[in-house]
């Protein structure tokens, strides 16, 4: 092995202890209905294994993920917990909750801010299971915000909303009148809103928009704490007929346009080939910095399987290493058999 393939691996395993981590044996060894203690706000980042976007209830106390901006100006999911009122519901709560300078300001964690205008209230939300929309209605403040900012809310609210167990779609109003387009820099929305609509865009160098295809990956980022958490970007790439594929192999690229963002793979990975059956998508790596019994680090692993469950929207991945399922990440946990997408992203405790 060389010293860089050294190098790296420490790099990985050591420096990088990065967001998603879990009580007991392992990220996804847990039961489904697991949960874990309740985060506060720090930056010791937990989370825990349960059917993606479902908001977790512990008592009166509902465990949350929110997109929040950090102070590079990134959206990225910060998962909170917060106590529930009588008949509230934790999509309005997380809402509330996303108030700039709100009720709730002292829950969120330092390096984060909240994004929706200040003195925004939240006047109605409805979901509808059968169609899997929620409708939100904003009060008037809602439109109070810069230009700039336009679709850094529009993602935020999304990306939020469909983290709901019942929610893919959503719907923007504003005191009781649906909007077809945002109020300040007529952003449209007349359609229904999904996690199409990306997060953090961003394109590789050449790219023609309208012959590109999105795919949302993760790299990490550090809290003024200099705790490590995952950041999504959608990156627009050359068309693909493979997007998992692509998806992969645009991590393994790393981040791009001076972002202060950083990799969790390395060049001297390569993907062989992205497959998908029933609700597992497989994906083959070749590594040949790789030893027996080795164990690969486990933000890298998590990036993947993060990564693969969100552009294929399949619940479960196989993830192969030089054609071989035998080995254990950084965390001891076993890859022997497909593994869970993680419901709670850069859960922060004391």
């Amino acid at each position: 092995m060389t010293h860089y393939r050294l190098f790296r691996r420490a790099a990985l395993a050591g420096a990088l202890a990065l967001p998603i981590l879990t009580t007991g044996c392992g990220l996804f060894s847990q039961p489904a209905s697991q949960s874990i203690d309740p985060p506060q706000n720090s930056t010791e980042n937990v989370s825990t294994n349960v059917d993606p976007g479902q908001a977790t209830a512990q008592g009166d106390q509902s465990q949350m993920t929110l997109y929040l901006r950090d102070r590079n100006g990134l959206l990225a999911p910060v998962t909170v917990m917060a106590a529930l009122g009588q008949d509230e519901k934790p999509g309005q709560k997380a809402l509330e909750m996303m108030v700039d300078g709100g009720a709730y300001a002292s829950e969120i964690p330092d390096g984060f801010q909240a994004v929706l205008p200040k003195g925004t209230t939240v006047k109605q939300l409805t979901i509808s299971p059968d169609t899997k929309t929620a409708v939100v209605d904003f009060s008037k403040q809602f439109a109070d915000y810069n230009a700039a900012d336009e679709r850094k809310i529009v993602e935020a609210v999304t990306w939020t909303l469909t983290g709901l167990p019942d929610v893919r779609n959503v719907k923007i109003w504003m005191e009781g009148q649906a909007l077809a387009e945002m109020p300040v820099d007529g952003m449209p929305i007349d359609n229904n809103l999904t996690r199409a609509v990306g997060i953090n865009l961003e394109a590789v160098d050449g790219v023609e928009y309208s012959q590109s295809t999105p795919v949302t990956i993760y790299f990490s980022a550090l809290t003024p704490d200099n705790v490590p958490y995952y950041v999504p970007v959608t990156r627009l790439v050359n068309r693909s007929n493979n997007r998992a594929k692509t998806a992969i192999e645009q991590l393994i690229s790393g981040p791009i346009n001076d972002l202060p963002l950083k990799a969790v793979m390395t060049p001297d990975v390569v993907v062989k080939d992205v497959t998908k059956k029933n609700d597992v998508v497989t994906v083959n790596l070749q590594d040949d910095s790789y030893q027996a019994g080795q164990q690969e680090p486990a933000e890298m692993l998590d990036a993947i399987v993060l990564a693969l469950t969100e552009n294929t929207g399949l619940s479960k991945v196989q993830i192969k290493l030089n054609g071989k399922t035998d080995f254990v990440d950084t965390n001891n946990q076993s890859y022997s058999k497909p593994v869970s997408r993680p419901e709670h992203v850069n859960a922060f405790k004391s």
